[in-house]
């Protein structure tokens, strides 16, 4: 899935147009629109940047996903939504572990996803016109065109505004990053309860 976005991002910095209803447009710098183009494009160029310059290792991409990707992702949102009747009785040092833990898995995909992928210019994308929004959400959904593949595959970014658009969800063969880490929590909470999770994902992050 992740993987994907990469894709995605490297295209919306060559041959993306994304056509808007009258609530969004494209050419308003705060529009959800505009930050799924400027963040993919940017992430994509610092990429091929690296590579050019025979610099792709592990630090370097971790430092890359740090700057140019983590703060464009609402990960408490993303994070209160996973544990959802969970996030409530946490104190802040269990749900900031609980953040950790997301934030990391995240580095750990984009990471494998940048230092290996090589077949952007195969990729053709394309946008639904219609961008959903409901007060301060949004919905950006993306085509993607694969050159194996003659039926697009859908794509949708979860977006929530607070002082910027960030995106808090993506959504892809109806099955979503939020819905994946909850269903990995939720069973490990009923077999085993809360406090042995959080020990669990403390003791992974000590050995990152």
């Amino acid at each position: 899935m992740l993987r994907i976005l990469l894709i995605i991002g490297f295209i919306l910095s060559t041959n993306l147009t994304l056509a808007t209803n009258n609530i969004v447009s494209i050419d308003d710098d705060n529009s959800p629109s505009a930050l799924a183009l400027n963040v993919f494009r940017n992430a994509i160029s610092s990429v091929q940047d690296l590579k050019t310059k025979q610099q792709i290792n592990a630090q370097n991409i971790r430092s890359l996903i740090k700057a140019e990707l983590l703060p464009h992702i609402a990960v408490k949102v993303s994070t209160k939504l996973t544990l959802k009747k969970y996030w409530s009785s946490l104190n802040e040092q269990q749900k900031q572990i609980f953040q950790n833990y997301i934030v990391e898995s995240l580095i750990k995909d984009y990471s494998g996803a940048f230092a290996s992928y090589n077949k952007f210019d195969r990729v053709r994308v394309s946008a639904d016109p219609n961008v959903k929004r409901k007060d301060n959400k949004a919905i950006v959904k993306l085509f993607i065109n694969l050159e194996d593949n003659p039926k697009p595959i859908t794509v949708s970014l979860k977006m929530i505004y607070s002082n910027k658009w960030r995106v808090y969800d993506v959504v892809f063969s109806g099955v979503s990053i939020i819905k994946t880490y909850k269903a990995q929590f939720s069973s490990h909470i009923k077999r085993k309860g809360v406090d042995s999770l959080i020990n669990k994902l403390s003791e992974k992050l000590a050995e990152i």
